[in-house]
């Protein structure tokens, strides 16, 4: 039984500490506060070139949703050739019509660009309007994974969607539990799903090193302090590695 533990980060501090608690691959991107956008490129040089673990890079122009301007179509693919360019293990892509189904054209064209990168379909497929006909397209355009809540706000709510999802792929794509995912629930969604890839951030907040701090000029997002920074927990990503281990 294959198994599988992704920790997503935004950082090469979380990326470290992901790689050194045991994680077998990072998903890297930016602003995990808002979903996860595409990361700089040299933060993906950083990480590919000194951090011994699979790196899948996500690749999303901006925050919001799924359905994209050609321009922002342009970037994409561009993205893909220096994710490609930079020695990435693979990428994080998808795209969605106004109708609420993948975006099969734009997709093929993605996978013309990934050469032999592995490639998931990131939550897009959360929001689209028929996850079993997104699935088979999937399957059909050559993508290795799908990430996926089961249309749920979390992984485990999802649990019905996702058993069926796992039966219908019937081992020709590979499914990844994400959103809510951690140690306290791995062990209830493999058993009641049959799923053995997970994905987490397992990120904590921790205080940053700033000693003068400028109150009531807020930077960015109004539930977050400039002031406190998201990193990942190793002893979250440890003890969800415990029992993806033990299943």
């Amino acid at each position: 039984m294959a198994k599988l533990l992704e920790i997503c980060v935004d950082s090469y501090e979380s990326a470290r500490r992901a790689a050194q608690a045991g994680a077998s691959r990072l998903e890297l991107c930016a602003d995990l506060l808002v979903g996860g956008t595409s990361p700089s490129p040299f933060l993906v040089e950083q990480v590919t070139n000194n951090l011994d673990i699979p790196v899948n890079v996500l690749l999303r122009p901006r925050f919001g949703d799924f359905c994209f301007t050609n321009e922002e179509k342009q970037v994409l693919i561009r993205e893909i050739d220096s994710c490609r360019q930079l020695g990435a293990n693979g990428v994080v892509i998808g795209a969605l019509t106004p109708d609420g189904d993948l975006d099969v054209e734009f997709l093929q064209e993605c996978m013309h660009h990934v050469g032999n990168m592995n490639v998931t379909l990131h939550r897009c497929f959360d929001v689209c309007r028929d996850a079993s006909d997104a699935l088979e397209h999937a399957v059909s355009l050559g993508i290795d994974t799908i990430l996926t809540s089961g249309q749920a706000a979390t992984a485990p709510e999802g649990i019905p969607l996702l058993k069926d999802l796992h039966q219908q792929a019937a081992g020709r794509i590979h499914l990844l539990a994400g959103s809510g995912v951690n140690a306290g629930n791995i062990r209830r969604i493999h058993e009641a799903t049959g799923i053995t890839h997970f994905h987490l951030s397992g990120k904590r907040s921790e205080p940053g090193p700033m000693v003068f701090r400028r109150a009531g000029v807020p930077m960015g997002l109004p539930m977050a302090s400039e002031f406190d920074r998201q990193y990942t927990d190793a002893n979250a990503v440890k003890a969800a590695l415990d029992v993806l281990t033990s299943l």
